[in-house]
Parts: C-alpha cells; structure tokens; sequence
C-alpha cells in the first residue's frame, strides 16, 4: 500500500525559490514539504551575485551575516574588470567594497544607497546550502532532496477534502531508508508550489505558456554559451591584473566572462559560441582551449562540469497561478543573467508568496489574497527582464575593435574609446540600487494609496519613498542599529516623531482580525521627515501598506492591507 501524508503546502523544486518560501513558511509554523530530484543542493555555481535587497530578507530572517561570509575570502575584491583577456590589458574596472568591509561601508552611504546591506557576491551553490540548513531546523518542515513529484492533480470535491493530490517518488539511492524498489507517497496537500526551474514540467502541466520575447542574437550574452566549473590554481599566480570577483574578457577573438566561485582556485567561466558551433560534439579539450583563449597564454584547469545554454531571454509567464498551484522563480521568469537579477526576483517572489499563504492557511484572510501574487509579482518580473534585457544590449552589442590588442597608435585609440564604453557601462549594469531596491506594486488592492507619486524608475539611481507600495526608506538609528531591525517579522505599524500618535485604534482592529501587529515608536522627527507621516503601516514582506495621520479608518486600513 501507497503510504500517504499531509501537508499544508508541498513544493516542488529545492533551489532559491523554494528554499526561501520554506524559510518563509518554516518561521510561520505553517506545515511544508519541499521536494527535489537532486541528490542535495546545487554542486555547480549557477547565480553569483546576491543584490542588497536579497540581503536585507536574509537580515530579516536572521541569517544574512552567514551569507556574507560564504563565498570569496573576506578581504577578497569584489571588483568588476573588463579586459582585452583575463591576463590582458585592463580596460575598465569598478570597485566595490570586500565582504569584509561591506558592513562599515554601508553604515557611510546615503542617498540611493542608503540601505542596511550591501550586495554581495556569492556563488549559489553556498547559499543554497544556508538556506537549506535554517529551512530543516524548522519542525513543520519536511525538506526531501532525492524524491520528484510523479504527478498531481488539483480539485476540491469537498471543504474537507485538501485540494491537492501529488505522487512523489525517491529517485536518489542515498535517501534515508532507500530500498531497490522506487518508494511512493501520496500527499494530500492545501497547495503545491512550482519551484522546478525554467523547464517546469509543472506550469507545461498547467498548459501556461511564455510571454515576452526570445532569441535576441549579440555579439555577446546572445545565443549559445558553454559554461565551464574548473580549477585554475594559477589564475592569481600568472595574472598580472589586479584581483576581481569577475573579469569580462572583450577582443575580436571571443568574447567571454568568469567569476571567482572561492576567492582561490575554483572559477565559473562562461565563453559565448557561434551560432553554428555544435556544441553537443564539444569535448574537455575544446573547453580547455577556449579557456587559454580567454586567459591571453596556455593555462592547465581542471574541469568540474560543463554544459552549454541560451543567452538571450527575457520571458515571463503568462500566469502565475492556476487554482491551488502557484508558481515562481525560474518556472515563471527567465532572464538573461546579466545584472544578476533571476535569483534576486526569486527570492521576492518567494518572500512575497510566502506571508501570504501563512494568512490564508491560518484563517486571517480570505483566499482571494492570493490572487495578489500575480498582481504583485508579474509587473516586477516584466520590469526585471526588461532591465536584464538592456544591460545585455549594452555590453552584448558593444563590438570589439579588431586593433583592439595592436600595440599601435590604432591599437592604444581603439582601447582609448573601449575604455570609455565600459567603464559607462560596468556602472550601468552593476551600480543599480534602482532596480535592487525601487520595485513596486502601485497597482495593488493590497496597497492603501494615499494620493502622492512615486520617484521615477531608473536602473542607475533610488529616491527613498514612503509612498506606499515601495520598499520603506532605510535610515540608521543612533544605536547603531537598522531600522529595518526594529520592524516586527509580521506587521509593524511605525509611530515616528514627537509627541506619539494614538495608535489604540489600530491595536484592536489587529486584534480583532488576528493579526501580529507592533508598534513601533521612534522620537526621531528626521524619520518623520523622511517618511512625511507620523504612522506608518508596514506588511510582512516590508513593503509600505499605508501611510498617514488619521487613526479612525485603522479597521478598513488593515483589512485592505491583509486582504481580510
């Protein structure tokens, strides 16, 4: 007999998006199962740049200083360099703070990057393995690497009945309690998430197609790429450059970038291919060639995995949900990787989903509050893959001079006007605290708008706005402290300035609808100032719900906000 269990919410996919929905979901007691084929998390480096909001939901569930310390040395630079070859001629660079000092560098910076953290630059692999290992310590979790969702279906014969019915099978040998013979389960569960990644056999179930557009051919970061995990022991040692997190190589020979996965010998090194290059014959060989190309001299690696991809997407699902099944990351947002930014949206979308079922499976709000999701999330998908697709047109159609390594006036001039270009554009596509931190959802029945605009959307720059709808704006307190930090993990209502506002009305609507909600009062006039309202009503996900003076509409206020 098939043995069968229960379950709030079962996902299906152990990368950042489902890891993260489980932390989410863990800390609210909310009974999860997550489950992925791979034997554990990911052994190659996939995404290598956390952005500084990222690492604010990391602060925010407790963590983001074992992130930080993950990846590079810290002392390691973080810089971004462009050079005619790895070892070649420097033609632009820009330089970021170390892991190391990012905490002090942070606490001197104002205006667009006024902010609790800095980003950081680590391989996903090492967060993956963080984000597993707080999302196990919580006992409503069941986390299972090595078993694959069979089947599902989705369909309420009764209010007794839990929607979802799934098959999942252990398909990895090394699983606790493995057997000869494929073990089967049964799960009942409230909802099933689609964390699968870009081939989601999930959203292909639900027949959701893509929107948006594909197969833009570049120069670069356009078409067929091999990607190479290796060991490269004399990478520092033979490299007369400064040291760098990431070196993007740009001749007339190819084009290719690498990025260091442990600040010593293990890089990820992805070289863009022609489009008629078969690349199901290439060999070790032809990586390693490639490679030495790419460095500027013949150089020994040791090669990890290798597998070749698709630049040039930037799609987005056309929903993000179908009854009881909700989708994200990967399996509703593909994104050339330029800036970085699948990963980042994948990790809101799940920081996002995830207050939101914990409501509605605790009987706090209705379930149409879910149907947010897509409101919320999707403009923000649009919005990034339209981001990532222009950082990808800057440098991918950027061409390489073919004097570009001359050691002639022609040579030096043509260097001359490719430094300039980059040096323009390593700032457009990594200095952008506009995209990390200027996302927001205006259109939302969640938000409670109060009649003013929002700062413009720009990649390069961020006006902090209390403008509901928006990330609230970061100031550090005298103590030293975020005020991020004072937030409550539920809801917080902030009383800014002085005197204190009577916040009774908003304590017993919260009360009365079951909501955790804390006051949290600073004196501080300049917070009032900056936030220009004395209350100021912040959701789970810390996004600006309301803002205002008036006490007497809390009820309807927070009814809005939770979805009630």
């Amino acid at each position: 007999m098939t043995q069968s269990i229960e379950t709030n919410v079962l996902i299906a996919g152990g990368g950042p998006f489902g890891l993260m929905l489980a932390n989410e979901l863990g800390r609210r007691n909310i009974r999860c199962l997550l489950v992925d084929p791979k034997p554990s998390t990911a052994f190659n480096p996939q995404a290598n740049a956390t952005q500084a909001r990222t690492m604010e939901h990391f602060r925010r569930l407790g963590f983001a200083n074992e992130i930080r310390a993950q990846g590079l040395p810290p002392h390691h630079p973080t810089d971004i360099a462009y050079l005619t070859r790895f070892s070649g001629t420097e033609l632009a660079r820009l330089r970021l703070p170390t892991a190391a000092a990012a905490p002090q560098a942070i606490k001197a910076m104002s205006g667009s990057w006024s902010a609790a953290e800095l980003p950081h630059r680590v391989s996903q692999k090492f967060v993956e393995v963080c984000l597993r290992k707080h999302a196990e310590e919580f006992a409503s979790n069941d986390i299972r690497y090595g078993w694959k969702l069979e089947s599902f279906s989705d369909s309420s014969v009764d209010k007794a009945t839990k929607p979802i019915q799934a098959l999942i099978e252990r398909v990895n040998e090394s699983s606790q309690n493995a057997s000869t013979t494929p073990e089967r389960i049964q799960v009942h569960a409230n909802y099933l998430i689609g964390a699968d990644g870009a081939r989601s056999s999930i959203r292909h179930h639900l027949q959701i197609p893509w929107g948006g557009a594909t197969g833009f051919k570049r120069n670069f970061m356009g078409g067929k790429m091999l990607a190479v995990y290796l060991k490269a022991p004399q990478f520092y040692p033979r490299n007369p450059n400064d040291r760098a997190w990431m070196y993007v190589a740009v001749n007339p020979e190819l084009r290719a970038f690498i990025m260091s996965v442990d600040g010593e010998s293990e890089f990820a090194f992805h070289v863009q291919m022609s489009d008629d290059a078969s690349t199901e014959a290439l060999t070790a060989e032809d990586a390693k060639r490639l490679f030495s190309l790419a460095f500027g001299q013949t150089i020994d690696i040791e090669i990890l995995s290798m597998a070749t991809w698709l630049a040039g997407h930037a799609l987005v699902a056309e929903s993000f949900q179908k009854g009881h099944v909700f989708l994200g990351g990967d399996a509703v947002h593909l994104f050339t990787p330029t800036g970085g930014l699948g990963y980042n949206t994948a990790v809101e979308d799940a920081v996002n989903l995830g207050w939101k079922l914990a409501a509605v499976l605790k009987g706090q709000a209705q379930p149409q509050l879910l149907n947010s999701y897509e409101l919320e999330r999707k403009p923000l998908a649009i919005r990034n893959t339209t981001y990532a697709r222009q950082f990808a047109d800057s440098i991918g159609l950027f061409d390489a001079d073919t004097r570009l390594e001359e050691a002639s006036p022609e040579g030096e001039h043509a260097r001359s006007i490719a430094s300039d270009y980059l040096n323009g554009h390593v700032r457009r596509e990594f200095n952008i605290p506009g995209v990390t931190f200027g996302g927001r959802y205006d259109q939302s029945p969640l938000i409670v708008a109060d009649g003013t605009q929002p700062p413009e959307d720009a990649a390069n720059t961020y006006t902090p706005s209390a403008c509901p709808g928006g990330r609230p704006p970061h100031a550090w307190l005298p103590d030293g402290s975020s005020l991020f930090d004072s937030f409550n993990f539920e809801w917080t209502l902030l009383s800014l300035g002085e005197p204190y506002s009577d916040v009774r009305a908003f304590v017993e609507a919260a009360a009365k609808l079951k909501l955790d909600l804390k006051v949290v009062k600073h004196a501080s006039n300049d917070l009032a100032q900056l936030y220009e309202a004395n209350l100021v009503l912040i959701r789970p996900d810390q996004i600006v719900a309301w803002r205002g003076a008036d006490t007497t509409q809390a009820e309807a206020i927070l009814k809005q906000a939770c979805g009630a």
